[in-house]
């Protein structure tokens, strides 16, 4: 018989039959594990991944989170995937990078990433001796190929401004040279977009956001399809130090059960507001990629993507910065502040030309960030509009 993907994300990684039928698995304190004798002990410290070790390296609760994303990523085509989890998303992209360069090397990374990506290539990677060159997520890499190149860093779509890349091209390109490709998957989460499937070698999540979901947890992981890799990974999180409580994926694992449910009704909301912000007069430009106007990048979208998700941005008509202060002090069912992907709207003012380095930011319009919750979308719509009245355009 063949289990559907909804059921398999409810039901795995739960290993009832291990814990005296209990339908969640328990959160299982540790740090110290005892060993039977010291050949036991000589055997666990030769291979230490994948068992109970030592706390750090995870307890029975770290690995059922992980065996519950692993599969959130397998599908008809690779049923072979390994997850690893992090301490937080920035915690997997840098672990994932850091595996993989060492002074002398160089990663490419597109433009429009995580402002805290971009931070800590440029002021730890830069620091080790290795080269970060950005791209434009839009343009051809071909040119930008070198041998010392080893790791292209993904984020689709990107972070802020929405791009969406030509993930297959880039992977094709990154195969012929032996080079290392990695994507930050957290808009998307594996649900709704599966880039193992398309050939990408590392997906990077901030869990933080739609798995864990209620916006209680930081949390991060890292999804391969080698197991030697994940094998790696996990050896790079331990040199790091990173430790993940089991609390947190005991969070993470619960969040996942709901997360087709409520993925989808923040897609649903989302997609609701972006079409009507698009018809509003004090609004010049939606950037959603799920949006036909979203062009060039609504159609890799629609090529590559099961789903949307709740995160998008808009351009307002050139206005009065203080008014837009105003319109988003005065909101009511959006909450000012940073993360996204939780149960609750959120909106937030965004810079994106101070985060480019490559790509020149056009667009002079102020710009807010908006998440929807799961709230009713009439009561996030009204909030909006009646936010909007309040702009002064100049």
């Amino acid at each position: 018989m063949t289990t559907k993907r909804h059921t398999r994300i409810v039901q795995s990684g739960r290993r009832s039959d291990d814990w005296w039928g209990l339908v969640n698995p328990p959160i299982c304190h540790g740090s110290t594990i005892l060993f039977p004798d010291v050949a036991e002990l000589e055997e666990a410290t030769a291979r230490p991944f994948g068992r109970t070790f030592y706390g750090r390296m995870g307890t029975p609760t770290n690995f059922c989170f992980e065996e519950a994303v692993a599969d959130l990523y397998r599908d008809e085509k690779n049923d072979a995937t390994f997850a690893v989890a992090a301490s937080s998303g920035l915690a997997a992209t840098t672990i994932a990078l850091t595996a993989y360069l060492q002074q002398g090397d160089e990663v490419l990374m597109a433009d429009p990433v995580y402002g805290a990506t971009r931070r800590f290539a440029n002021l730890f990677l830069t620091s080790y001796g290795v080269t970060v060159t950005y791209f434009d997520p839009a343009q051809p890499l071909d040119d930008l190929i070198n041998e010392r190149v080893k790791v292209i860093f993904m984020e689709s779509p990107g972070s802020l401004t929405f791009e969406v890349q030509d993930v297959p091209g880039v992977v094709s390109l990154a195969r012929r040279h032996d080079i290392i490709t990695v994507l930050d998957n957290t808009w998307a989460t594996g649900l709704y977009f599966n880039p193992l499937a398309l050939g990408v070698d590392i997906a990077v999540e901030s869990a933080t956001k739609y798995i864990v979901g209620h916006a209680d947890a930081m949390l991060g992981v890292m999804v391969c399809g080698d197991e030697s890799m994940a094998h790696h990974l996990r050896r790079a999180a331990m040199l790091r130090g990173d430790a993940v409580s089991a609390e947190r994926c005991y969070l993470g694992q619960r969040g996942i059960r709901t997360l087709p449910l409520r993925l989808r009704h923040h897609q649903t909301n989302a997609m609701t507001l972006a079409t009507w912000l698009e018809k509003q007069p004090q609004v010049k430009r939606v950037y959603h990629p799920a949006l036909p106007s979203f062009k060039p990048f609504h159609r890799l979208w629609k090529r590559d993507f099961r789903g949307a998700s709740g995160l998008f941005a808009l351009e307002l008509m050139p206005c009065e910065r203080s008014s837009v202060h105003k319109m988003l002090n005065g909101l009511h069912h959006f909450g000012i502040g940073y993360s996204w992907g939780g149960y609750e709207s959120l909106i937030l003012p965004i810079a994106p030309a101070t985060e480019r380095s490559v790509t020149e930011w056009k667009d002079k319009g102020i710009m807010v960030r908006i998440h929807a919750g799961l709230e009713d979308v009439s009561d996030l719509m009204d909030d909006l509009q009646q936010g909007m009245n309040l702009l002064k355009t100049c």
